[in-house]
């Protein structure tokens, strides 16, 4: 590798090498895509340009199990860490990249391995339940990973007698707690994006749309979620407002999958959450560090590139196998 990449990706975590203003963007790095034999993945949350862009758009989980079915030698996740990681642990013989290393993941983040093995030890008769955004390192300590539109129905599956600690997401948890009855012990964790939504705002905007439905996605405060019509994952909420009849509706998640939502319902009318700031909507500032250009030096210099420990790996497919052993047997 050159030196000045090198030096690049250190001190950036993405490759910032001058791009000819002239080029197209777009039509450049499908003409990469072709060549590399690659397949670019986009979360919902991504800025609607790399949406546009992608060939498979979807949750993290999701684009990971697509990525696995294709014949690509190359995957470019364009989301966070954990879900490049993920895409690995399911494609570990793939080169998987993501055009920037620092786009990472607060709730991620709130739930450092090396504590929650302790936090585990704690717990020596408890079967350990992670939700996917976690690190490949998390994944490995785990028993089961779980999802949010399927994470009731594990907890459901297993014996009424079993202990379960549930991490990283607290709100999630809690949610879960609630719709089971189980008593789960729950990492402290938490996503930044989920935890600012202001129900005032909230109120206010119902007030000024009669006959909005509010939609919410499960990782938010249990304040939030206790007068949402519907509460499901990313795809869930995208599905709902395609089925439902109601003309409008109020979104407490990233503000991503607004561009999703309106482009399958170009007549409906979506109105993001707002948070407690002066924001109109609420962005992830980790998803948002990806962009086009980055997405473009990324497929042109197969840098930055996702490596795991094979064992990290070997360990972390196993929950992931269980979970969709589970939803699999419930017909999920």
């Amino acid at each position: 590798m050159n030196t000045i990449f090198e030096r690049d990706l250190e001190a950036k975590g993405f490759i910032d090498l001058p791009i000819d203003p002239s080029i197209d963007l777009v039509e450049e790095i499908k003409k990469l895509k072709k060549e590399k034999n690659a397949v670019i993945l986009a979360h919902y949350y991504q800025e609607a340009e790399i949406q546009d862009l992608a060939d498979y758009i979807g949750d993290s989980l999701g684009l990971s199990q697509q990525a696995a079915k294709t014949d690509a030698d190359v995957i470019v996740f364009a989301g966070v860490h954990f879900m490049a990681e993920t895409a690995k642990i399911l494609s570990p013989t793939k080169k998987v990249l993501l055009p920037d290393l620092k786009a990472g993941c607060s709730l991620s983040d709130s739930c450092p391995a090396h504590l929650f093995a302790k936090f585990k030890a704690q717990y020596p008769d408890h079967l350990v339940i992670t939700y996917v955004n976690c690190t490949a390192e998390l994944k490995a300590l785990s028993d089961i990973v779980c999802t949010s539109s399927n994470a009731v129905q594990i907890v459901e599956s297993l014996p009424a007698e079993q202990k379960i600690i549930f991490g990283p997401d607290r709100n999630l948890g809690d949610y879960v707690k609630k719709k089971t009855g189980r008593d789960l012990v729950l990492w402290n964790g938490a996503c930044m994006v989920h935890e600012i939504f202001s129900r005032e705002k909230i109120d206010k905007l119902k007030a000024d749309n009669p006959g909005a439905k509010f939609i919410a996605h499960p990782e938010c405060e249990e304040h939030i979620l206790v007068d949402a019509d519907y509460i499901g994952s990313t795809s869930g909420m995208l599905k709902f407002t395609i089925e439902d009849s109601c003309e409008t509706f109020i979104v407490a998640t990233e503000s991503g999958i607004l561009h999703q939502m309106q482009k399958a319902s170009p007549s409906k009318k979506f109105i993001p959450a707002p948070p407690n700031n002066s924001c109109a909507c609420n962005d992830c500032p980790h998803m948002r560090l990806n962009t086009l250009e980055k997405l473009y030096n990324c497929l042109k210099y197969d840098l930055p590139e996702i490596t795991l420990p094979e064992d990290v790996i070997a360990r972390a497919q196993k929950p992931i196998e269980r979970m969709l052993d589970i939803s699999a047997k419930l017909g999920l």
